[in-house]
């Protein structure tokens, strides 16, 4: 076999039509092989050493080496685990810049790189039949006229959903592309995103992960994901066309056909930590190749690995090659695979540079002058496991954030708990608390009642306690406590009235998210009613009790969100680019202008101080104003809207709301109201009157005259 010396840039395996470069990174090796293995897996393996090193990059190249081909990598040098070195050349390592991987791992003691029977011995037991191979791609794809929709965060509207849960159960998806890429390019399933009225789908961990021993044990799967261990593959798993690189492909095409829908792409990405756990997990990639500059090591005994995530390690971002992985990787999503953005889980665990959280890391200053990472969608998850990780608000000015304020303030204003109501008036406009201070917008809030991590809304307003038996944990894991007001009756019931209860309280949650400032986010299958059965936490759940079930969906419901994101992507003045001022706004020819936002009492009077604390606060009524909206466009125009008067009911009895003086407006119509799920004839109110607002309902009403 002819071997070239090969350069020492890109990292990872690189096709080139006629050939192939391998580049890895270590600093600590001392002599690194190249393994390649047959299409038929036979277990055939030759092995060609990177003789050539630049800078710690060990590469080569060879003639003829072509997409499909199964390869890893052996490495020699010290194993000291005492002070963080664990080069074992007995173990077969995935390439960490892998853009294909093929295979699962198989839990034998071989994958561990010290004997199981005595932890202070090194393994010499061969891990290659074990391990999964990494697979040379090819590089070219017709993406055709392909162009990022790039719809403005104040336009967005997210869908946050998983390849398999989401199409594994839908009838109108042929059987074998069921819980795949090419699933979510369906025909069925991009006609069902478009008239849902969603911008972008925000797609659960899609990069190469493994299932836990521990779950395999119980004859479960890693469901969810959060087990990264190829930051450059597609995860082969939600492939219909194959493991060897076909993946690749299919992914693209799933991106291209949802662009053509004019849908953003984000996924879920896991830069904080790896699937080879702590000091005691496995031997699969990193650990092996150079385990100091992959991971965060204790400072007082190098043998253990920091853990601000829960499981097990960290990334070491205070490496610039670890660093460098994060960005490559994350550069080669929006480049190569045109991804439109990210959602960094646990991403308070990457501000880390020592102890603190630090908002100005290395990561962000990196991000922030990045040409192409700059200018795509980062959300963080603002929170980590470690002391100080809740970092909801402290982000940099180019990152928006899941609030999770947000969450739990709608959740206890919904469930009629005393003394939210100041917060939840502050969460609804924007939270300008938590944004404006540094720069940034409304729209820099993602705001959400249910994600994946945790009970659906249905399960939400359905269940008290949370019902994990099947997870294996004798239900210990998940959320402890509900923060939803719920009917306080467990699971199936033919009670009517509880069952009503139920609906209505979802639509307000629903009502509630998309008439909020901020980017509203969805959780798949919440529009459809889609219940877990009170399992909060269903990660290891790749099952029906995990996936959505067309066969049952709640269509009252589905049109309910559906007339929602209509009405939402109809009026600016839900989408605003701008904090509320409370100061008047000069519409058209308006002799006293309004201001363009007013808060007011049930009985019609504007909020003081003082009402803010008062017991009543399970209900107000806000007046946003249309006026003056100025939208973006190519010549900075206003454009006007309605105005809205929003009337909220968190008590458990009805109550009646005055419209506020004829100044605000003569003429009010109810468009919306969740008491129903369908709005019912038009009711008109003129200035002064009042309109009735059911128990635990919101009345929208948008002004005529």
């Amino acid at each position: 076999m002819q071997v070239w010396p090969g350069e020492r840039y890109p990292l990872g395996a690189t096709y080139d039509g006629m050939g192939t470069n391998f580049a890895i990174f270590s600093e600590v090796a001392e002599r690194i092989e190249l393994c390649l293995f047959d299409e038929w897996d036979t277990g055939a393996e030759r092995r060609v050493e990177l003789r050539e090193v630049d800078a710690y990059v060990w590469h080569a190249y060879l003639p003829g080496i072509e997409p499909g081909q199964r390869y890893g990598y052996r490495v020699h040098g010290p194993y000291d685990p005492a002070n963080g070195l664990r080069c074992n050349p007995h173990k077969l390592l995935i390439d960490p810049y892998a853009k294909a991987i093929d295979g699962d791992v198989q839990w034998d003691p071989a994958v561990y790189d010290y004997d199981l029977d005595e932890p202070e011995r090194m393994s010499e037991t061969d891990s290659a039949p074990f391990m999964p191979k990494s697979v040379v791609v090819n590089p070219y794809f017709d993406w055709g006229n392909d162009k990022p929709p790039r719809t403005p965060y104040h336009h967005s509207v997210i869908y946050e959903a998983h390849v398999r849960g989401l199409t594994m159960r839908h009838p109108d998806i042929p059987e074998e592309l069921r819980g795949t890429y090419a699933a979510i390019a369906s025909p069925p399933m991009i006609d069902y995103l478009t008239r849902l009225g969603v911008t972008a789908i925000e797609l659960m961990p899609v990069h190469q992960f493994i299932h836990d021993n521990r779950l395999v044990d119980l004859g479960l799967r890693n469901y969810w994901g959060y087990n990264t261990i190829g930051f450059f593959a597609p995860h082969h798993g939600y492939s219909a066309l194959g493991r060897t690189g076909q993946q690749v492909q299919e992914f693209r095409g799933m991106v291209k056909a949802l662009h053509a829908a004019g849908i953003e792409v984000i996924l879920d990405v896991v830069y904080n930590h790896t699937a080879e756990g702590n000091h005691l997990g496995p031997t699969l990639s990193f650990k092996g190749v150079d385990a100091p500059s992959y991971y965060r090591l204790s400072e007082e005994d190098r043998r253990y690995f920091v853990d601000y995530t829960g499981t097990g390690n960290s990334l070491n971002v205070r490496s610039p090659h670890s660093l460098q992985l994060i960005m490559d990787s994350l550069r080669y999503w929006v480049t190569e695979m045109h991804v439109d953005g990210f959602r960094f889980d646990l991403a308070a665990t990457l501000a880390r540079e020592f102890y603190e959280v630090d908002r100005l890391s290395t990561f962000f200053e990196v991000v922030q002058q990045d040409p192409v990472v700059s200018r795509v969608k980062l959300i963080a998850e603002p929170w980590d496991v470690g002391p100080g990780g809740y970092q909801v608000g402290n982000f940099p000015p180019l990152w928006t954030e899941w609030n999770g304020k947000y969450r739990d303030t709608v959740r206890d204003f919904w469930r009629g708990e005393p003394a939210t109501l100041a917060e939840f008036a502050s969460r609804i406009s924007g939270s300008a608390d938590l944004y404006q201070d540094d720069g940034r917008r409304p729209f820099h809030s993602i705001n959400f009642v249910t994600v994946h991590d945790g009970f659906t809304l249905n399960d939400l307003v359905s269940y008290n306690d949370k019902h994990n038996e099947a997870n294996g944990e004798e239900n210990r894991d998940g959320e402890s406590h509900n923060r939803s007001w719920n009917c306080g009756v467990e699971g199936d019931t033919d009670d009517e009235a509880v069952l009503a209860l139920r609906a209505k309280q979802r639509r307000n949650f629903l009502a509630t998210l998309m008439l909020s400032q901020g980017v509203p986010m969805i959780g798949h299958g919440d529009e459809l009613g889609r219940t877990q059965h009170g399992n909060n936490n269903v990660y290891c759940q790749d099952s029906e009790l995990a996936w959505v079930d067309w066969d049952n969906v709640d269509e009252q419901l589905l049109e309910f969100v559906q007339t929602l994101t209509a009405f939402r992507k109809r009026h600016q003045v839900f989408r605003r680019r701008r904090f509320f001022t409370g100061l008047p706004v000069n519409g058209r020819g308006i002799d006293e202008p309004l201001p363009d936002l007013a808060w007011h009492t049930p009985d019609g009077r504007e909020m003081t101080g003082e009402d803010w604390g008062n017991d009543f606060g399970r209900s107000v009524a806000l007046f946003v104003n249309g006026e003056g909206i100025r939208e973006r466009g190519q010549y900075g125009q206003k454009h006007h809207d309605a105005s809205f008067l929003l009337c909220f009911n968190a008590h458990d009895a009805p109550l009646d709301f005055t419209m506020p003086g004829s100044e605000y407006g003569q003429k009010w119509e109810r468009v919306i109201s969740t008491a129903e799920p369908e709005p019912g004839d038009a009711t008109v109110i003129s200035a002064g009157g009042t309109i009735r607002v059911l128990d635990r309902s919101l009345v929208v009403l948008e002004r005529t005259i």
